[in-house]
């Protein structure tokens, strides 16, 4: 279902592990902006309210045969455009420029400002700013000049003539160049005259007036988590009683799920139903070690459970789903030559069988922006701050084949990661806190026997749209203290590890 039309930055996906990040900061000043592969057709990137492209960086070279490069007609287009490092060597290679390879710069860097105007106007004679490259320009185009330089890039930064073409060495999406989303509002708002419209409040009424609008009645598969909880409470305020809610237990659930759910919507006021298929789940997944087999299979189990209600209950057209924009970038989905990273089971794991079209309201949304929208419709706070838990459950969270065993001894152990923190008051300062189990045994003793028990590992991670995290630096006592009530309250765990592994190069999730 096509979105209402708004003003709106097209960001084009070069590979670059930034370029998510590039429609963060720009969201962050309420201006539209939608990653888009580097080869969308033309038609695509210049319609739907754009009013300005940028081009985001990548690991490939421009003097490299089969580089990646815009479609014709996207550069050519007349509307201001904005290159990112090799973003920045696309322009200067389609306006007659020459670039070449240097030794790679990666990290901190000096930017001295030559023109004040325009792009960098009002971030000061220098900044910091991160690059990280591999080539840059050796001779710009003939129409161009240099609006900025550092010690080792004579043209970090160029402009046209006319001001509206710009091309940039450094990444100014990252928190490593504190003026860079100056850099990028003077882009997005001065330059391209895009209204700062992109706010929660605007995005309920446009939504609400759109989903009004379609025919037939919606299931909404919902799992008490945020994503879910939101979509629902949206569609409700929408399309009323045409919603119907369930609740899938797939044997897969978090402690006490079940029942914590049921409360929830019972006092929500939507249509809301439970369906048990934990044995069918269980029985789909023996055997399975492969994580991306797993999430494609539990995706499969819950369509054919949606599937089954929807024949058993009442004729439904459509299958909503809490489906955020970060699922669908790590999923491949926008096209990007970035590799897929993972298979969400609610974008990459949906059959060609499906009998119900699929509605996901909150597609275009990160999770702070889906907390905000959550607000405003009214959820209880309590059901809003909850930590993210994975669409495929503890399927993602059970290392190698889903057993009975490992999915007890994961749901007991993350349970009491969280009542530690929520003791230390740092439950909602952290992102995302659980705790893990694969194969892995080492021996351990408990009272005066030898026990050949389970490795459990706790995950705590910091982050504020989950595309990008960082390892919570938790007390040792806290740790402890978790450790301690795992080995002693979760029968058969033997050792407690931490994972201290940042987003990238890891994921949140270990599978």
């Amino acid at each position: 279902m096509p979105a209402e039309t708004t003003d709106r930055i097209a960001v084009l996906d070069f590979g670059s592990q930034y370029s998510h990040l590039i429609c963060r900061r720009i969201r962050d000043f309420s201006v539209r902006a939608e990653l888009l592969p580097f080869d969308a057709p033309a038609a695509e990137v210049l319609s739907d309210g754009t009013l300005g492209i940028i081009l985001s960086g990548g690991p490939a070279s421009t003097y490299e045969e089969g580089a990646p490069m815009p479609q014709q007609g996207i550069v050519e287009s007349g509307l201001p455009i904005l290159g990112i490092c090799y973003g920045h060597q696309v322009i200067v290679t389609k306006y007659g420029g020459r670039v070449r390879r240097v030794s790679r710069e990666y990290g901190p860097s000096t930017l001295t400002v030559d023109d004040e105007s325009g792009l960098l106007a009002g971030i000061g004679p220098t900044v910091r700013a991160w690059m990280s490259h591999g080539d840059e320009a050796e001779e710009i185009p003939e129409s161009f000049h240099v609006i900025g330089h550092t010690e080792g890039a004579a043209a970090a930064a160029i402009s046209d003539r006319a001001g509206r073409i710009f091309g940039i060495q450094f990444h100014p999406e990252v928190a490593h160049t504190p003026r860079g989303t100056d850099i990028l509002r003077n882009f997005a708002v001065g330059i391209c005259g895009a209204r700062q419209e992109w706010t929660m409040e605007a995005f309920v009424e446009r939504s609400v007036r759109r989903l009004s609008n379609i025919s037939g009645r919606i299931l909404c598969g919902v799992s008490g988590g945020v994503d879910s909880s939101v979509a629902a409470a949206l569609l409700h305020r929408a399309v009323g009683d045409r919603l119907q809610c369930i609740f899938v237990d797939n044997g897969l659930l978090r402690y006490q799920e079940a029942s914590q759910v049921t409360d929830m919507f019972s006092g929500l006021g939507v249509n809301f139903d439970t369906v048990d298929a934990s044995v069918s789940f269980l029985a789909a997944l023996e055997g399975v070690d492969d994580p991306e087999a797993k999430r494609k299979i539990i995706g499969e189990e819950f369509v054919r459970a949606f599937t089954r209600y929807s024949k058993e209950k009442d004729q439904f057209k459509w299958l909503a789903q809490g489906t955020l924009y970060p699922d669908v970038i790590e999923s491949g989905v926008s096209g990007g030559p970035a590799a897929v990273i993972k298979s969400h089971h609610n974008v990459g794991g949906l059959p060609d069988w499906l009998g119900l079209e699929v509605l996901e309201p909150l597609r275009d949304l990160y999770k702070d922006e889906v907390r905000r929208l959550g607000r405003i419709l009214g959820l209880p706070e309590r059901f809003l701050v909850r930590h993210p838990f994975p669409g495929p459950g503890l399927g993602v969270r059970v290392m190698g084949e889903v057993t009975t065993e490992k999915l007890r001894i994961c749901r007991e152990a993350s349970h009491i990661v969280e009542e530690e923190l929520d003791r230390a008051g740092l439950y909602d300062s952290v992102w995302q806190a659980y705790a893990a189990v694969g194969d892995d045994r080492a021996v351990g003793v408990v009272g005066d026997f030898r026990l050949y028990g389970y490795v459990v590992m706790i995950r705590v991670v910091e982050s504020v749209d989950a595309m990008t995290a960082d390892w919570a630096r938790l007390d040792h006592s806290l740790l402890g203290a978790m450790s301690s009530r795992i080995t002693n309250e979760v029968e058969g765990v033997a050792w407690v590890t931490y994972a201290i592994s940042s987003k990238p190069p890891a994921t949140i999730e270990p599978q």
